[in-house]
């Protein structure tokens, strides 16, 4: 395997579009559909899509995070976002499974963990 993308449900595609980029500095590599239905966004090797929801069901449909994405300075991310007035849904820390991560929530109420490795060199997930 080589890569992924989280498919994230959201009520109104050009506005999230617009959300991640301008705010989480993610770059778009366009929309599809008349609604726009779908959108592709990418910061550095993390791509997401951004599906226009078409059920009944309340949003997000996740039971806790969304993603979790691995970044080289979890502090200096923290500091970037919240310059750009985005909420953050957990507080920068140090976990008991060894990564310093912080949460936010996108408009949909997704949350986003971004972390980095506290021992890099070690065998731990998402390191390989």
């Amino acid at each position: 395997m080589i890569r992924s993308m989280p498919v994230l449900q959201v009520t109104d595609v050009t506005r999230s579009e617009r959300f991640y980029c301008e705010k989480l500095g993610f770059k778009s590599h366009g929309t599809w559909g008349d609604g726009p239905d779908f959108c592709i966004v990418q910061r550095g090797q993390v791509t997401i899509a951004l599906d226009r929801s078409r059920g009944d069901g309340p949003l997000p449909n996740n039971q806790y995070w969304a993603a979790y994405i691995y970044v080289k300075d979890a502090d200096a991310l923290h500091a970037e976002f919240s310059r750009n007035g985005v909420e953050i849904a957990r507080a920068l820390e140090d976990t008991f499974y060894g990564s310093r991560d912080f949460d936010i929530r996108d408009l949909d109420g997704h949350l986003l963990a971004f972390g980095h490795d506290l021992k890099p060199d070690t065998d731990e997930p998402g390191l390989a």
